[in-house]
């Protein structure tokens, strides 16, 4: 898998990750992680649906190996492929899938973002989409045990996607399109 810390497409998603996620507050975990600089933004050269999973499977066995605190979780980025919602979601249900089958599920999960994300049942046109849109289509691969001890001191964490569905409810047009501008038609 190709990595570039550098990259226009790891650029685009670090700063998403900064003003939306954590600026908007969206996910309790992000911000520790941000300031102790072990989120890895990992973009995949990957064009087909073996590669999609060879490099999820390489990251996945990057973060077992590596300790918490060097490496607390990693966004596994594919700007080369899913440009359809659906394939995504279908090779994020083999994603998980595998996770089951390996026995990790429990020990990670995995959060899932779209340029074009749409939640089942939810109008098109409702802005709660926005809460799992990003520049490029991602995988974002979460440590469990650090995501409970984080949310052991959030106040009603089952509240988290509903509060998150209200704040992009909320926003203005502009707003949104400086927040996405990447993402705006």
């Amino acid at each position: 898998m190709g990595v570039n810390q550098t990259s226009v497409v790891v650029e685009q998603t670090r700063n998403w990750v900064e003003s939306v996620v954590v600026g908007l507050n969206l996910c309790p975990f992000a911000a520790p992680v941000i300031r102790q600089q072990s989120i890895r933004y990992a973009e995949s050269a990957a064009r087909d649906d073996e590669s999609v999973i060879q490099d999820f499977l390489l990251e996945l066995d990057r973060l077992q190996q590596t300790d918490e605190a060097e490496l607390s979780t990693t966004l596994v980025i594919y700007p080369a492929v899913f440009e359809d919602f659906a394939h995504y979601l279908d090779l994020l249900s083999i994603m998980e899938d595998l996770l089951e089958q390996t026995g990790l599920d429990g020990i990670f999960q995995l959060a899932s973002f779209h340029p074009d994300y749409l939640f089942d049942g939810v109008p098109e046109d409702d802005r709660s989409h926005w809460t799992n849109r990003a520049p490029y289509p991602t995988v974002h691969i979460i440590r469990e045990g650090e995501m409970s001890r984080v949310l052991m001191h959030y106040k009603n964490p089952e509240q988290i996607p509903e509060r998150n569905m209200g704040v992009l409810r909320n926003l203005s047009d502009e707003k949104l399109a400086e927040l996405y501008p990447h993402l705006m038609k």
